[in-house]
């Protein structure tokens, strides 16, 4: 027992040193010195050969302790470096986001490094940490990419250092406090989009359609060059005669019409689609309709709801209704709770009187949800437009579309083909009430989406 007090000792013993380095200084030994600490060790079996190696074995140990202190004073001190962050504070989830980090060397002396910059790992940094060295008296820039995977507010608060010393046998810990804000909208990069492609008339590219307008609205707006799908009616014959080309009348679209949407933010929107919530994919075509709805002169709205109200939108109009809309959808995630549909339809009674485009989006699975849904969406026809949007699942119709099942795949098709089948009723049901309906995959709504809005538009429903 004493022999293995006095092992345990001069373990203790010799881990001490290093403990209190990695403890006050954050410096720990690399590889590299282990390796060297072997080779004397190694040699100390000499000792069992002759006794005449114990100085040449003393004095390998002390030239190898020499080069070990030697090189722990390489190191350098925190003052020695500073960093910077240089990003753009409003990211779109799941879109490159590019973060610039720039680290300046005071010392005399260059350094081999490690660098990760300290952001949460929701924001899955490409690459996740750079290996360079730092010349002296030099200013390096390190330029990476976020790829957000989740909406809501982060911090960015440390870059983290790991500096090696001169031999390669110690390393030390660095972290220098750089605060920095980002906030993960849903996405926003689709609206430039749209507004390029609605520029230069290539709509088709997102998938949106060109609606033709049933009927005529009475705004005159302008004269324009007649083109082959325009109706030969509208052709002002005067204008025409005088500047020796087909013209034709714009009439101006219905404007200062409502639009508010109801968001479910509950247990069913938790699911995931093409490495989405349902609730993301959601608030993204959410967000491009509003864009689209705004620039035609509409007011938007939103409420999320979930077992309770969680925030209110009153239907406006402008460019600046859509940093609102932003604002209250950015840091709004699915909970496990089942969604109150009659808080939400009591709610909009209460604040949206005038008659609206209500769009409810939400997924439905079982039988209670859905007669709660077919309940108030009907009992919205006179007053308001109802529109619901219901989201599928994917799995559901790849179990059915097996071409040739085997016997373990007939029980999940059947399962999912009733399943389909009652589904097919709950959308009939509504349409036959007078309810709007879209029954469209998550990742493939948003287009759909607007294409039924300008659907309405057209046909003057609303």
């Amino acid at each position: 027992m004493n022999e293995l007090g006095r092992v345990l000792a001069l373990v203790a013993a010799i881990a001490a040193p290093f403990g209190l380095l990695g403890w006050l200084l954050k410096v720990y030994p690399r590889t590299p010195l282990v390796r060297l600490a072997l080779i004397p060790a190694a040699l100390t079996l000499l000792l069992l050969a002759t006794p005449l190696a114990f100085w040449v074995v003393v004095s390998l140990d002390g030239i190898v302790l020499c080069a070990i202190v030697f090189d722990l004073f390489t190191l350098p001190r925190h003052k020695a470096f500073s960093a910077e962050r240089e990003t753009v504070r409003i990211a779109s989830l799941r879109k490159p986001h590019r973060v610039a980090l720039t680290l300046l060397n005071h010392s005399r002396r260059s350094f081999a490094a490690t660098i990760r910059d300290g952001v949460p790992y929701e924001l899955n940094p490409e690459p996740a940490e750079f290996d360079r060295r730092l010349p002296a008296r030099s200013r390096l820039t390190l330029r990476y990419v976020l790829r957000p995977s989740r909406r809501g507010a982060f911090r960015a608060e440390t870059v983290h250092l790991r500096v090696h010393s001169r031999l390669g046998l110690w390393q030390r810990l660095l972290e220098y406090p750089l605060k920095s804000i980002l906030h993960v909208y849903p996405d926003m990069k689709q609206l430039g989009q749209y507004a390029v492609l609605a520029r230069t008339g290539r709509l088709n590219l997102l998938g949106v359609r060109r609606t033709r307008r049933i009927g005529l609205d009475h705004d005159f707006e302008r004269l324009r060059d007649y083109t082959i799908d325009d109706n030969y009616k509208h052709i002002d014959w005067r204008a025409t005669a005088r500047r020796q080309k087909l013209t034709v009348k714009d009439f101006q679209a219905t404007q200062s019409q409502r639009i508010i949407f109801l968001m479910d933010c509950g247990r069913m929107m938790t699911n995931e689609a093409a490495g989405l919530s349902l609730l993301d994919h959601g608030l993204n075509a959410m967000l491009m309709l509003s864009y689209v709805a705004l620039r035609q002169g509409d007011s938007v709205g939103l409420v999320s709801f979930s077992d309770e109200i969680h925030g209110f939108i009153p239907p406006r109009g402008g460019m600046n209704q859509m940093n609102r809309l932003l604002h209250a959808s950015f840091d709004r995630f699915p909970q496990l709770v089942e969604s109150r549909y009659d808080l939400a339809f009591r709610y909009l009674a209460s604040h949206c009187r005038k008659r609206s485009l209500v769009v409810l989006v939400t997924n439905l699975i079982d039988e209670v949800n859905a007669n709660q849904v077919e309940q108030y969406l009907t009992n919205l026809v006179g007053r308001h437009l109802p529109l619901g949007v219901l989201l599928r699942d994917r799995r559901l119709f790849e179990a059915v579309d097996v071409e040739q099942p085997t016997d373990e795949q007939l029980w999940p098709a059947a399962a999912a083909a009733d399943i389909l089948a009652w589904r097919h009723q709950v959308l009939a049901d509504l349409q036959s009430k007078g309810v709007l309906s879209l029954d469209v995959f998550p990742e493939e709504m948003t287009a759909p989406l607007v294409n039924r809005y300008l659907e309405i538009k057209a046909r003057h429903l609303l």
